[in-house]
């Protein structure tokens, strides 16, 4: 099974311009509870590096790209992210890892749960022993 899952937003628009609605449960597969997005990453820096026990994400490149890995304890596979009519669906307990931000990378993450710190696992080890491994 394939960890690299995505969901596409159809472009709506006309000869003045695009346009994608972002829709919770109906082009992003939950409820959505929490937007952000990353921005002015400096040259060189990944980010990332955690999991969440119970967190469902569509990560989404609006500008420029950026290259994800996921990792679930048995495989790693990478995407990459360089459309804004695109998004990459990283379910539960997914080690997430953004590397190769392009100087003008917007990067929007649609959550579907508000933040919380005790979700976060942010040693590989330890992801590894929530998984089972």
């Amino acid at each position: 099974m394939s960890l690299i899952q995505w969901t596409d937003f159809p472009p709506l628009g006309d000869d003045r311009g695009s346009l994608v609605a972002l829709e919770s449960e109906i082009t992003v597969p939950f409820a959505i509870k929490r937007v952000y997005y990353i921005f002015c990453t400096h040259p060189g820096v990944a980010r990332g590096f955690h999991a969440h026990h119970n967190l469902k994400q569509v990560a989404i490149c609006i500008t420029g790209k950026c290259r994800m890995i996921l990792d679930d304890g048995k495989q790693r596979q990478e995407a990459f992210l360089d459309s804004p009519n695109k998004g990459l669906i990283i379910g539960d307990l997914v080690w997430r890892e953004m590397h190769d931000f392009s100087e003008d990378c917007v990067l929007l993450v649609l959550a579907s749960e508000h933040y919380d710190e005790n979700d976060y696992i942010r040693n590989y080890d330890e992801f590894l022993e929530a998984v089972g491994l």
